[in-house]
C-alpha cells in the first residue's frame, strides 16, 4: 500500500488539466517536452512519478489496481473542473482504471498511447517473451541501464533520433531495477478487459504504426472495446509515437481534445 500520494509536478493553471502517466520504463522526466506543448496550449498538466518510480515510493506488494487507486487520489487531490488522463504504455493500462474508478463526474477523456487493454491479450509466447527480454538480463546479473538500452532501440521506428528520444532512452535506462521488475509483473498479472468495457468518457488510443509492443491491431480491438472510442495510427513511429513523431502526435491529442473533451477556456 502507498502511505502518500505519488510524487508530481504541476504546469500551467487553469480549470483543465492533463495528467501524464509514464511507462515500465521512465518517468515524468521524459515527458519534458509534451509537457511544455501542452501547457503552452493553455492546459494545466500534471505529470505524476508513478508508485516506485522517482522520488515516489515502492509499494508492496505492487499491482496495476495499486497503481490505478493511487492515480485516482492524485486526482481527487489536484483535480479541476475538467480532467483527462494520458497513459503511456504501464500508464495506458493504468489510467482506464483510474478513470472507471473516478468515474465521469472526476475524469472527463481518457488518451492510451502504444499499450494493450490486458496482457491476457497476448498470445503465450508474447508473453515469455515479452518477460525474457525484459527480466532475464537482470537475472543474470545485468544492470538495467546495460541491458535496457538495445531492448528500448528495438522499440523506436528505424531512424528515429533527436534530443527527444535521446530523452527518452536516457530517461528509460535509469528506471531503479527493483521498481521495473515489479511493474513489469504487475503489467502482466493484471486482466484489464472489465475495467476497459467499463470506461464511460471520450476516449482516444494512439498507437505508432510500427509499434511492436502496444500493436497498432491491438490498440484498435482496445478502442473498440470502449464504447465511442477513436483509434490513430501515427506513422513512422513505434512505441515512442509522442517523442518519435512529436507533430503527428501532438496533432492527433488535440484535435481529440478540442472535439471531444473541450479546450481551456
Amino acid at each position: 500500500m502507498t502511505s502518500r500520494l505519488p510524487d508530481y509536478e504541476v504546469a500551467g493553471h487553469g480549470p483543465f488539466t492533463i495528467y501524464l502517466l509514464h511507462g515500465a520504463y521512465g518517468s515524468r522526466q521524459y515527458f519534458r517536452d509534451l509537457i511544455a506543448t501542452l501547457a503552452g496550449q493553455g492546459y494545466r498538466v500534471v505529470a505524476w512519478d508513478a508508485p516506485g518510480y522517482g522520488l515516489s515510493e515502492l509499494p508492496s506488494p505492487y499491482s496495476i489496481e495499486m497503481a490505478a487507486s493511487a492515480c485516482a487520489d492524485l486526482v481527487a487531490a489536484t483535480g479541476t473542473r475538467t480532467n483527462v488522463l494520458l497513459g503511456h504504455s504501464m500508464g495506458g493500462i493504468i489510467a482506464p482504471l483510474a478513470a472507471v474508478k473516478l468515474g465521469p463526474e472526476r475524469v472527463q477523456g481518457l488518451v492510451v498511447s502504444a499499450t494493450v487493454g490486458s496482457f491476457s491479450s497476448k498470445s503465450k509466447e508474447d508473453q515469455r517473451v515479452f518477460l525474457e527480454e525484459r527480466i532475464a538480463p537482470l537475472a543474470q546479473g545485468k544492470t538495467l541501464s546495460a541491458a535496457a538500452e538495445p531492448l528500448l532501440r528495438t522499440m523506436l521506428a528505424p531512424g528515429s533520433s533527436g534530443p527527444l528520444v535521446d530523452r527518452v532512452l536516457r530517461v528509460a535506462m535509469a528506471t531503479r531495477s527493483e521498481t521495473f521488475v515489479a511493474a513489469i509483473n504487475a503489467i502482466v498479472d493484471y486482466q484489464g478487459a472489465p475495467a476497459l468495457a467499463r470506461v464511460a468518457v471520450p476516449t482516444l488510443a494512439i498507437a505508432g504504426e510500427l509499434d511492436t509492443v502496444g500493436q497498432p491491431e491491438q490498440m484498435r480491438a482496445l478502442a473498440q472495446a470502449i464504447p465511442g472510442a477513436e483509434f490513430v495510427s501515427v506513422p513512422a513511429a513505434a512505441h515512442y509515437a509522442w517523442a518519435e513523431q512529436p507533430a503527428v502526435f501532438n496533432h492527433a491529442l488535440l484535435d481529440f481534445l478540442a472535439r471531444r473533451v473541450g479546450t481551456p477556456k
